[in-house]
């Protein structure tokens, strides 16, 4: 897995729009966060958000659960997920 092919992946999510045919679950959206903030910055390096930020507790938690994978793993699992999304999303046409 190389850097350009996790960059092109990047680029796809970043810009699926909103209404469009391809709509990643939240839990999918979470996956994505984990691995690219694990591929581009590496283990958590913040304190998890306070007891009312629902949204950054969820983040942190996610990019928490995959502390320690390379960031070669890291890049192969967001490609890959997008990969599976793009092939859900075919075979329900």
């Amino acid at each position: 897995m190389s850097k350009a092919q996790f960059d092109a992946a990047v680029a796809i999510v970043q810009s699926l729009p909103a209404d469009g045919p391809v709509k990643p679950s939240q839990e999918d959206q979470l996956y994505f966060y984990k691995y690219y903030k694990q591929a581009t910055i590496g283990n958590v390096n913040t304190e998890r958000p306070g007891m009312l930020d629902f949204v950054g507790k969820a983040k942190w938690d996610a990019w928490k659960s995959v502390e320690g994978t390379s960031t070669e793993d890291a890049y192969k699992a967001y490609y890959e997920k997008l990969l599976k999304i793009l092939d859900r999303c075919w075979r329900t046409r």
